[in-house]
């Protein structure tokens, strides 16, 4: 047992109460993977997308650095279909300022995601650099990826969710991928300089000007349930996109998981990252908002992060709306990843560094210590896996009655200490 140091002495005696898990029952509306292909063909085969894929053409197909349910999936059916007509795709990143804003590390994003030449049977030509096409209705300059500018074509795959920074009838879609994706770290700066207050201002200007200056043939957005499964897919005219994306993007948020109960005294999140929410965590579930100009989710107190997802690499973007975390938290930290995303959209708040002790009690422990006003022998305490699987998640004592009478809520054990091992840790 190793001997605790005096911090920890400080919040030793604050019990932990007794947590339930409990089974969270949304719709679930989804498309299986092997459906997929045949969609996306039968939607592409109608004339006036097929028609826009010529023998011959070279065609960029955007992918972003988000965790997309079957994404290398739908991005190989995009690169199937565009040489089942002739044409020459290739697979351009679409992720602002990600990867370190680098084109090394924009590479390997997709690659992550399974998104490698080989799967998808065309090239991924990454790089950073971009090209002016035109100016928006103010007269600002359009930026693009270099290579998708020069191509004869660009379809745009991505998916419409809400956004965790603004609102606005275009958020997370078709328009942030054409605006900020294929704007890489130029146009991501540009778009973010006017802060948040203005994204869904600037969101749809610059995407019209790329409607109108580049070569965009149509999106394939994909919509996801409750379980982080794709649900739906639609194929949108790029003389479309305009009127088509805000119906889409209200059937995204109603498809949304929630944590079913409305606030709570400290919330632990085990693991955060890239791969579950561009902000580590996704705010319309854990409220932990970086600016004013969104908002929604459970309201609590307290956050407590546990660890990150092997998949974000060490980029812990949104630690920094956690109240206290772990060392093994910290010891997982790669700055180089974690701040030329909060530089380019001038939030800053994302990546500094909590609380930090030394095991997963101690966080829990500070985090229920520090909070003002509530019963400390009894708190509420909701803990999630993630901000995106909030199917089966765990509640503490004080939640049972309230748990047993929410119809969308199944008890699956009985209130039971969480189990920590000799060092203080989760098992």
């Amino acid at each position: 047992m190793r001997e605790r140091p005096f911090i920890a002495e400080l919040v030793s005696d604050q019990k932990l109460p007794k947590m339930f898990k409990v089974k969270q029952v949304f719709p679930r509306p989804r498309i299986e993977p092997e459906e997929i292909p045949g969609i996306i063909d039968s939607l592409l085969s109608e004339e006036k997308f097929a028609s826009k894929v010529k023998p011959g053409m070279r065609i960029a197909i955007t992918a972003g650095s988000r965790g997309i349910a079957n994404v290398a999936l739908t991005t190989k059916c995009l690169a199937d279909f565009c040489k089942k007509r002739g044409a020459h795709p290739f697979i351009v990143p679409a992720m602002g300022s990600h990867g370190g804003a680098t084109a090394e590390g924009q590479r390997e994003i997709l690659e992550g995601y399974g998104i490698t030449e080989e799967y998808v049977g065309c090239p991924i030509i990454s790089s950073m650099e971009v090209k002016k096409i035109g100016v928006n209705e103010e007269g600002m300059d359009v930026y693009i990826d270099k290579n998708a500018a020069e191509a004869d074509g660009i379809i745009i795959g991505c998916r419409i969710k809400p956004h965790t920074a603004f609102r606005g009838p275009y958020e997370s879609g078709i328009m942030k991928m054409m605006t900020i994706g294929l704007g890489k770290q130029h146009g991501a700066e540009v778009c973010h300089e006017a802060g948040f207050k203005n994204m869904a201002k600037y969101v749809p200007m610059f995407g019209k000007a790329i409607i109108e200056n580049a070569p965009i043939l149509f999106a394939v957005p994909t919509i996801e349930n409750a379980f982080d499964e794709t649900c739906k897919i639609v194929a949108v005219n790029a003389d479309e996109i305009v009127e088509k994306e805000p119906p889409l993007l209200q059937e995204a948020f109603a498809n949304m998981p929630k944590i079913l109960v409305d606030e709570c005294d400290v919330l632990i999140v085990d693991k955060i990252g890239k791969n579950f929410s561009g902000d580590g965590m996704d705010p319309n579930i854990t409220g932990t908002f970086c600016t004013p100009y969104a908002s929604g989710g459970i309201k609590s107190q307290r956050v407590c992060v546990l660890d990150l997802s092997d998949e974000t690499h060490g980029n812990a973007i949104g630690l920094g709306y956690s109240s206290a975390t772990t060392k093994r938290v910290f010891d997982k930290l790669d700055l180089a990843a974690m701040y030329p995303n909060a530089i380019t959209c001038t939030v800053l708040g994302g990546v500094r560094i909590p609380i930090i002790m030394e095991s997963d009690k101690e966080a829990i422990q500070v985090c229920v210590r520090t909070c003002n006003e509530i019963d400390k022998s009894n708190p509420r305490i909701v803990r999630i896996p993630n901000s995106l699987h909030l199917e089966h998640i765990m509640l503490s004592e004080s939640y049972y009655e309230e748990a047993k009478n929410n119809p969308n809520m199944v008890i699956e054990s009985e209130p039971e200490y969480l189990p920590f091992d000799e060092d203080g840790n989760l098992w």
